[in-house]
């Protein structure tokens, strides 16, 4: 009588790998890494995570800039912060017109369910958002010309760096990366669940910007809209 063996699925699995070649094998092995190291440091965390849900205290709304990950940045473990990525770190101002609405679809979320205690506008250095915005010679990529109507979003503001002859090229694309991230804060306060909170101290709004080439970290004033460099010794 023949008796019926258990399939080996280490070796299904190995077969389904080969014939996944459609998948970026880059992935696959940063994957493998990431189950072997990372996941097997913090299985317990990741246990909890899923059985009890996440509890960020902060929001982090950033640019999709493959090089400025906000989890990267700021050294975070799993479930310690809600990202919100897109072209340029925007939020647009509150419009509840029945669209879709991604970027406040998320920021809803955050807020009302989550309950946050931050949210932090994160912009970078070198976007290709914001240089779009500057060079309004540049073609659209393609018919809808999406990346050009968001960021008209900050068209006021880029005429107006754009035609200050009294910085540099590099000075002006700066400093609209640094205007937007205040430009998003305050469209966030057009937003009733952010503006109550924050009246009532629950939530507090933050702006940073993110050097790639140094790795510097300069944080907003939330006075003066200047940007500094905070202190990273430990006391």
């Amino acid at each position: 009588m023949q008796t019926c063996q258990s399939p080996n699925f280490e070796d299904v699995n190995d077969a389904r790998s080969n014939a996944m070649t459609g998948f970026p094998p880059a992935l696959i092995d940063g994957y493998r890494d990431f189950k072997k190291n990372k996941f097997s440091d913090e299985s317990e965390r990741y246990r909890q995570l899923a059985s009890q849900g996440q509890t960020p205290e902060t929001l982090v709304i950033a640019c999709c800039d493959s090089r400025a990950a906000p989890e990267v940045v700021f050294n975070a473990l799993p479930g310690e912060l809600f990202v919100i990525r897109n072209v340029a770190n925007l939020v647009p101002s509150y419009n509840p017109d029945g669209e879709h609405h991604s970027t406040s679809a998320a920021l809803e979320f955050a807020v009302q369910s989550l309950k946050v205690k931050n949210i932090v506008v994160l912009g970078h250095g070198r976007c290709g958002g914001i240089m779009a915005a500057l060079d309004t010679s540049t073609e659209p990529l393609s018919p809808g010309d999406f990346i050009g109507k968001w960021m008209g979003l900050l068209a006021p503001a880029a005429e107006t760096i754009a035609a200050d002859q009294g910085m540099t090229g590099a000075e002006r694309q700066t400093a609209l990366e640094r205007v937007s991230i205040a430009y998003s804060i305050e469209n966030l306060r057009t937003f009733p669940c952010v503006s109550i909170l924050e009246s009532r101290q629950r939530l507090s709004l933050h702006g940073a910007w993110f050097d790639i080439s140094s790795g510097e970290l300069w944080v907003m004033d939330r006075e003066t809209k200047e940007f500094f460099r905070p202190s990273i010794e430990r006391a």
